[in-house]
């Protein structure tokens, strides 16, 4: 027998299994249907576990493993077949249509918006790519912008979620969830630190450096050979302003390009971070859902239950859809041991119907489900 002989009987296994298949599928959905007039979960949990102990005991041991994995993957599949009929809309996914719906259809070019920090902080580079004519105010901590964004002296707030070198800025994910606000759009900034001192200072004479955490951590093996006092502060403009008032001559800041000239400081050290592909990625927030044409990225938090492979399960959601997962991070919840929520940011068009199905799903499957928003990237 030669490859193409192979080939064409495995073609023809091929068919027969897509036709037992799609009838199991079938099969699947009458399930739904009588779980549905019993009030049954869609999950269960026992049968499961027997089936797949069958089918390894079937399979022979050679076999087990690669037939548990496509078990697994049909049981996901079918699973997510019933929760269309069982599960055909839940209130987020109704609060997402209504959002599509009664957003404008053009983002807007100019509105009042918070950032952290002081003139020239990469969080207002940030609010320029964002809106062509940002009325920017400042403030000094991350919370201050959510607070002057839900009493109405801001539109929108800025702020810094993620950095491709220094991970996550966990405070904002923090802040999210206690103020349950949206994130509406999203941009990069290429993060560019620069070592500024006043004029006529040399690297030589500098005892210490000032920055933000994040900043510090970026330029760690740059600040380990200057061998010098490194000092944490609220933001990287903030800490060139400080130089520049400061009586001393002998400290740095670490901070942006536009910080030189903004605080009439010398760049006696350029580009210091240690990675040169070095971008944060910067979220613009509200208080309203808001859901703009061409919103192609989505972010959630689910809490799962307490018990073995329930995180397995969310995820396998993901996968029965054909819904790409991004990022997924994990935080603790506040005054429950060992036990954590997860940020999930998912790549999938709002408009798709996996997309809101998936919605669905997470509102039934999910301890606590929370909708953090759907955007676009401004490049």
């Amino acid at each position: 027998m030669d490859l193409n002989d192979l080939r064409l009987e495995i073609d023809k296994i091929d068919r027969e299994m897509v036709e037992l298949f799609c009838k199991r599928m079938a099969i699947s959905v009458k399930v739904s249907q009588y779980k549905i007039e019993n009030s049954l979960p869609v999950l269960d949990a026992n049968r499961e576990r027997k089936k797949l102990a069958k089918i390894s005991e079937m399979a022979g041991e050679d076999m087990a493993s690669y037939a548990r994995t496509l078990y697994n993957t049909i049981f996901d599949l079918s699973r997510a077949e019933q929760e269309k009929y069982m599960h055909p809309t839940s209130p987020t996914a109704e609060k997402i249509k209504r959002a599509i719906e009664t957003t404008p259809k053009i983002f807007p070019d100019y509105a009042t918006v918070a950032c952290q920090g002081v003139e020239g902080a990469y969080s207002q580079i940030a609010a320029e790519k964002l809106f062509k004519v940002p009325d920017i105010s400042y403030y000094g901590e991350f919370e201050d912008v959510f607070i002057a964004v839900k009493e109405g002296r801001a539109d929108y707030g800025v702020l810094p979620l993620e950095n491709s070198t220094a991970g996550s800025v966990n405070m904002v994910y923090d802040l999210m969830m206690k103020y349950n606000f949206f994130i509406v759009r999203q941009t990069r900034v290429h993060i560019d630190h620069q070592l500024l001192a006043k004029k006529g200072t040399r690297a030589e004479d500098i005892k210490e450096v000032f920055s933000h955490p994040q900043a510090i951590s970026q330029c760690a093996d740059f600040l380990r050979e200057l061998g010098v006092k490194v000092t944490p502060c609220q933001n990287t403009a903030a800490a060139a302003k400080m130089v520049a008032k400061s009586e001393r001559d002998d400290i740095a800041a670490l901070s942006s390009r536009s910080c030189a000239s903004l605080y009439n400081l010398d760049i006696i050290g350029s580009s210091v971070q240690d990675k040169g592909n070095n971008h944060t990625r910067f979220i613009c927030i509200s208080k309203k859902r808001e859901i703009y044409p061409g919103a192609d990225k989505t972010s959630i938090m689910a809490v799962t239950p307490h018990r073995p492979g329930a995180l397995f399960r969310v995820m396998s959601r993901f996968n029965a859809l054909g819904i790409n997962l991004a990022k997924l991070e994990s935080r603790p919840i506040p005054d429950r041991d060992f036990e954590f929520m997860f940020y999930f940011d998912l790549e999938t068009s709002v408009y798709s119907p996996e997309f809101l199905q998936l919605i669905c799903e997470l509102d039934f499957v999910c301890e606590d489900f929370r909708y953090l928003g759907s955007y676009s990237e401004v490049i």
